[in-house]
């Protein structure tokens, strides 16, 4: 970029054109159109629910609500600290249904 004083820098040529949307992108991308993302965020879903999940994360919500106070605790303070318990409690068998049909759905789209 070339700059002055008296003016804002000005961008190179190359800085203007459209950047290429990476894989990932893609793959988000295609995951949406076809309404496939939808389908596995409700498989999730009730994966999570099935395997008692949910009512796990939600007694853990209860447990720190109480050690804190209900008027100590905000939302963004519950996904802080229950957001990395959640992550990590995720039953690997579900992880790996997900990633199986997320599998197959990129096999079954040329991408």
């Amino acid at each position: 970029m070339r700059t002055s004083i008296n003016r804002p820098p000005t961008p190179e040529p190359e800085d203007d054109r459209e950047q290429q949307p990476t894989f990932q992108e893609t793959i988000n991308i295609k995951l949406i159109e076809s309404g496939e993302k939808e389908r596995l965020k409700e498989l999730l879903r009730e994966r999570l629910i099935e395997c008692g999940w949910k009512d796990e994360m939600k007694a853990l919500c209860r447990a720190y609500v109480r050690k804190k106070g209900r008027n100590n605790v905000s939302v963004d303070d519950l996904v802080q600290v229950i957001t990395p318990k959640g992550r990590a409690s995720v039953p690997d068998s579900v992880k790996a249904e997900l990633l199986q049909r997320i599998r197959s759905f990129l096999a079954s789209t040329a991408i």
